[in-house]
C-alpha cells in the first residue's frame, strides 16, 4: 500500500513532531510534511499550545503549490475550533490531493471527524502508516485525553543493591552528574513533580531543573504528600518565589497552611490515612496536567507501583531507575520500594518495554510495570 518514499516523509514528519517534546502540552505533538511529485514543499511542527498548528505551517510554506500535493502527517487534522481555527478546512481548501496519517486522534472532539470532513471535501485519506511509533510518540497525550489522568514515570537513584540512602539517610549522592543531568531534564519535561513528606524532611529539596533546560518557567508544580504526621513549613519549597505552585496533598482532615508559604491545601484522604493517589492524579488531570513525576521514597513509590498495600493499583506508567556501580548494603538502609509488598512471585509487577543505557558511569533502566493479570509468559 505505502511506498519506501511513503515510509521517509512519515518518519520525517514524527522527527518534527518531535521537537515540540516538553513544549506543546496539552495538546500533541504534531509534525507535517508537504510533497509534490518528490520535492518537499513545505514543512511544520506544532510549537506551543495556541500557536499555529503543524499543517497549517506546512501549508504557509507551501503557498499556491500546495494543490495536487500529498500531505504526511502523525495524527489526524483536527475539524474542530480550538485556541486555533480547524486544520482539515484549511488543507481541504488549499487543494491537497492525498492525506497519508499515521494514526486517528484519540480526542473525542477531533477523533474520525477530521477524516471524515477531508474525505467529503474529496481528499484521498490514508490512515496507519508507522501508527505504533506515532502512539509512542505522544503516549502521554493519548493516556490524558483518553483517561482524563497523567501519564505517571517513578524516578529513582539506587546502588545496585537497591538502597536509596545509607542507614542514616545520607543519600547525595549517589548517582554521578550525568544521571542528575538526565534526572533535571525529566523534571523540565513534567508538569508536576511529586514527594512524600519523608523526603521533605530527609532532603528538604528544591526540585529545580538547574541541570537542565527549563520548558516552561510556571512548571513543573510541586505537590508533597503529607500523611499523618505534619510537614514543616519552613522547608525551602514552600517559600521559594521563582517557583510559586506548590501543592500539598493532605490526609489530614484540618491543615491550613500559614500566611507567610506559598502553598496550596489539596485534602484528598485515603481509606488508609494516606493520600488517595486517584484523586489527586484526577485532580491533577482536571487541571490539564499531562505528565507527572514521582520522586517520592520507599513508600511513596510502594504507593504508586500498588505494592504499598494488598491488592493495590499501579498507577505507574514508565519506571526510570538510575543505578549507581555502588554497593551500600546495610539492614536498616531503605530500599527503593517499601510497603508490604506480595506475598508470592506471582503476584510481582513485572516490567516490559525494557532497555537500558548507560549516563558516564551509571546504568538508566527505562520499563514499564505490567499488572499481574497482564504478566508477560515465562519459561
Amino acid at each position: 500500500m505505502w511506498t519506501k518514499k511513503d515510509y521517509e516523509y512519515m518518519q520525517q514528519a514524527l522527527c518534527l513532531a518531535r521537537k515540540g517534546l516538553g513544549r506543546t502540552w496539552p495538546n500533541p505533538m504534531v509534525g507535517a510534511v508537504l510533497v509534490k511529485g518528490s520535492k518537499v514543499i513545505g514543512t511544520g511542527w506544532h510549537h506551543r499550545a495556541g500557536e499555529a498548528h503543524a499543517e497549517i505551517l506546512a501549508l504557509r510554506q507551501a503557498g499556491l503549490a500546495a494543490r495536487g500535493a500529498t500531505l504526511y502527517i502523525n495524527l489526524e487534522p483536527c475539524a474542530h475550533v480550538g485556541k486555533t481555527p480547524p486544520c482539515a478546512p484549511a488543507v481541504a481548501k488549499a487543494g491537497v490531493a492525498r492525506v497519508v496519517a499515521a494514526m486517528q486522534d484519540p480526542n473525542k472532539k477531533v477523533s474520525g471527524r477530521g477524516f471524515a470532513f477531508l474525505r467529503r471535501s474529496g481528499v484521498q485519506v490514508e490512515v496507519g502508516l508507522l501508527r505504533a511509533e506515532a502512539q509512542s510518540l505522544n503516549e502521554v497525550f493519548i493516556k490524558r485525553i483518553t483517561t482524563g489522568l497523567p501519564f505517571v514515570m517513578a524516578k529513582a537513584a539506587l546502588s545496585l543493591d537497591g538502597k536509596i540512602a545509607c542507614a542514616n539517610g545520607a543519600s547525595r549522592w549517589i548517582t554521578g552528574l550525568p544521571a542528575r543531568r538526565y534526572a533535571h531534564q525529566l523534571r523540565a519535561l513534567a508538569d508536576v513533580v511529586i514527594i512524600g513528606a519523608g523526603t521533605l524532611r530527609q532532603d528538604d529539596p528544591g526540585l529545580t531543573v538547574r541541570l537542565a533546560k527549563s520548558m516552561r518557567p510556571e512548571k513543573p508544580w510541586r505537590v508533597i504528600l503529607e500523611g499523618e504526621r505534619p510537614v514543616d513549613f519552613s522547608a525551602k519549597i514552600f517559600h521559594d518565589p521563582n517557583h510559586p505552585r506548590v501543592i500539598l496533598a493532605t490526609a489530614r482532615d484540618v491543615r491550613r497552611a500559614p500566611h507567610s508559604s506559598q502553598v496550596e491545601i489539596w485534602h484528598l484522604p485515603g481509606a488508609d490515612k494516606r493520600v488517595d493517589i486517584g484523586a489527586l492524579l484526577a485532580r491533577l488531570g482536571e487541571q490539564q496536567c499531562s505528565l507527572v513525576m514521582v520522586e517520592g521514597g520507599a513508600e511513596v513509590h510502594a504507593g504508586f507501583l500498588g505494592l504499598g498495600k494488598k491488592k493495590g493499583r499501579n498507577w505507574v506508567d514508565r519506571i526510570h531507575f538510575l543505578y549507581a556501580p555502588k554497593l551500600i548494603g546495610g539492614r536498616r538502609a531503605p530500599g527503593v520500594i517499601g510497603g508490604l509488598g506480595v506475598e508470592h512471585p506471582d503476584a510481582a509487577l513485572y516490567l516490559e518495554k525494557i532497555s537500558w543505557e548507560t549516563l558516564g558511569a551509571d546504568i538508566l533502566l527505562k520499563a514499564t510495570p505490567v499488572n499481574p493479570n497482564r504478566k508477560p509468559k515465562r519459561d
